[in-house]
Parts: structure tokens; sequence; C-alpha cells
């Protein structure tokens, strides 16, 4: 299988999985437990916060494992319930981890405001501004969309949101190993991550909260994680995490120029063979190696049944809105007719992917268009 599809979920560093074998194999004491076994688990958890701290630029006791991105998202939100003022500004681009969990708070009293994006994808900041009310608590704009990769002005938002004190969240799944990120330089309040989107497990995340930051755990029961999220902790997942994100900082450079030179390669290609494609999203504020690019006048569905009987996977957007055929409400945000929308996908490189892979899917899409064209 020719994988292109790194924003969906990446696949296991095999540094990761040989890390997890030995954790869930030799260190599998409960780490609330007293005992040597117990405290070695334990070890191996600090280890991954410290890990994950330095990738993002924060201290150790700033992060608190969770689930997923969708989990740590999820509980920053339903803090609002517990605040008198319970009004937040968001996009409408956001993922639905954010957008779903904003409409199931309305029966709580919790109102949002959803500001639009332009022909890019980009939130402008006087619109956050603009939107801010007297009970305006929260503001939540991911760092980078998921679907067409364009980078938000987070810490323009965050300056607005801390000149109004008001507390200020952004998902940042998509970005970690891609692009610097930083908490203080972003200026942000907390912040999502899970560990599939950067080569480590699935089902485990982190979320940045600011010291002094106060929020009621989402999952109560025990101490764990500083009583901020109970339960057992996923000793192995954790492990996992940690070095991922050591690893995804590490090689951010390396990882840069090859998904920028893959990405350059891609465009300069599929444009000598289709004239006619779009590529949509900001043309430089970025994710490197994510291409949303547009087909005029071939389905996106059809493309992908193609694409995937040559051993190619690529998306049609979101993987969280898979088996939904129909316009993708991001695109549509940024006024793109529902023609394009329903001929676009979204091609997104990682590390494994070679420049002989890339040209593999270029020869694929040629022959995917032949096939298309000759049967209609």
């Amino acid at each position: 299988m020719y994988y292109f599809d790194h924003s969906a979920t990446t696949p296991l560093h095999p540094n990761v999985k040989e890390l997890m074998d030995e954790v869930g194999e030799h260190h599998f004491g409960n780490p609330s437990s007293v005992h040597v076994s117990g405290q070695k688990a334990k070890t191996f958890i600090e280890s991954a916060r410290r890990q994950m701290a330095k990738a993002i630029g924060c201290s150790s006791n700033e992060i608190i494992f969770t689930g997923g991105g969708t989990e740590a998202n999820n509980l920053v939100l339903w803090n609002l319930i517990h605040q008198k003022k319970k009004h937040v500004i968001t996009s409408v681009i956001e993922h639905p981890a954010v957008l779903n969990v904003l409409d199931n708070l309305e029966e709580f009293g919790v109102t949002y405001t959803a500001v639009r994006v332009d022909k890019t994808g980009m939130v402008n900041p006087d619109d956050v501004q603009n939107a801010i009310t007297e009970k305006t608590s929260l503001m939540s704009v991911m760092l980078a969309n998921n679907e067409m990769g364009t980078l938000q002005p987070i810490a323009e938002i965050a300056a607005i949101a801390n000149k109004y004190k008001i507390i200020m969240h952004t998902d940042a799944v998509q970005t970690l190993g891609k692009i610097p990120v930083n908490s203080k330089e972003l200026g942000v309040d907390c912040m999502s991550f899970s560990a599939h989107k950067f080569y480590g497990p699935k089902g485990v995340g982190a979320l940045f909260i600011k010291k002094d930051l106060k929020l009621k755990p989402l999952i109560i029961g025990g101490n764990q994680e500083r009583r901020m999220r109970a339960g057992t902790e996923n000793t192995s997942g954790i492990a996992g995490l940690g070095l991922a994100a050591e690893l995804a900082t590490n090689n951010l450079h390396k990882t840069q120029s090859h998904l920028i030179s893959l990405t350059h390669a891609f465009k300069a290609q599929i444009t000598h063979i289709c004239p006619e494609v779009i590529f949509n999203g900001h043309p430089e504020k970025q994710l490197p190696g994510l291409i949303n690019v547009s087909f005029p006048g071939f389905r996106n569905d059809l493309l992908m049944i193609h694409l995937d009987r040559q051993g190619v996977a690529v998306s049609s957007g979101s993987a969280c809105s898979s088996g939904d055929i129909k316009p993708s409400q991001i695109l549509s945000s940024m006024g793109i007719t529902d023609d394009i929308n329903n001929s676009t996908l979204r091609i997104s490189f990682g590390i494994d992917n070679s420049l002989q892979d890339m040209e593999y899917l270029i020869k694929c899409f040629k022959s995917t268009f032949e096939r298309i064209r000759s049967a209609a």
C-alpha cells in the first residue's frame, strides 16, 4: 500500500513500537502502586511528561495525558458548564471535536460564535475581537486545519484573548513534528495533541494547561494526572507518546524539508498532467506535506476508488467524516462551490514517503484520469 493519508493517522515509529513493547512486557505495574514495579511504571510516565513538555516549550507540570486530542478538547470545553460566563468564540472550520461539543453544550446554557474564514481558510483576528461579548470566557481556534492545512494566526488571537482576560485554547493536533510549536510564543492557555498524528500510538493524547489555570476534570475517580484525569494510566501508550514527541521535534527540520520537497514535486507534476487542477488553502501559511487539491470534472469518490485499486491511500477530507459522500463543510466555508468541493482530495505525505512513491502516485492519477474519461 502506498500511503498518503498521514493527516488522518501516522504509522507507529519503529523506535516507539520497541519502547511500547518493552514497557508493556516488563513494566506492567500499576503506576499508582507503591511497590517497585508500580514506581518503575510511574517513571516512564513522568519521563514522557518531560519529553512532551520539552517538545512544546512548557513545564512538565503543565502537561496532562488524555485518551487523545478529542478528549483533550472536551476537557477544556466542558469546563464551560462551571463558568458564569458561557460564551465561546471559535471558527467555522474547527474539528467536530470542538464544534459538535459546543452544539451539545447548548442545553447547559453555553453559546458560541463561529467566525468565518477567507478564501484561503484563514481566520481574521479582527473578526474574533469583534465577536467578544461581556459573556465571553473562552476562545478556541485550531492552530492548523486538518483538511486544507492553513495555519491560523494563533499568537495574534491569543494576544486579544489575554487583553480581555479570556481563556485561549487551540487544537494543535495536526502540527507537532511539522512546524515549530511553542506554548509561550503562541501565548495560549490550553493546547490539545494526539499521539497518532506524530508517529505515536492511537488512544493517547496530551493537553497543555498553563500554570495557574484552574480546570475541573472531565473524568472523575482517582487522583491520577494531578486529579485532572482519573483512571489507571496507559503506561506503554504514554511512554510511546513521549518518545514520539521527542523524535518529532528533534527531526523537525529534516521532516519539514522532506515534506516540502515532496509537495513541490507533486504540485509540479500533477499540474503537468491535469492543468485545470486547483490547490486550496493558503499559498504560504500552510502545513508542509498537506495538499488539498481539486480536480474539476472528476468526482472524488471515483478518484479514490480507482486509486485504492492501485494500492494508493488518499482522503477526501477529514477521517472523522469518512463515509459521508457530500461536500466538505470546511471547503464550503471557504466559498468553494459544491462541484469543485466534490472533486477534491486531501493528500498528506509522511516521513516514510519517497520521491519514488510520489512518482507512483502521479502515475496512478494519470491512469485514473484516462480510465474515467474513457468511461464517460
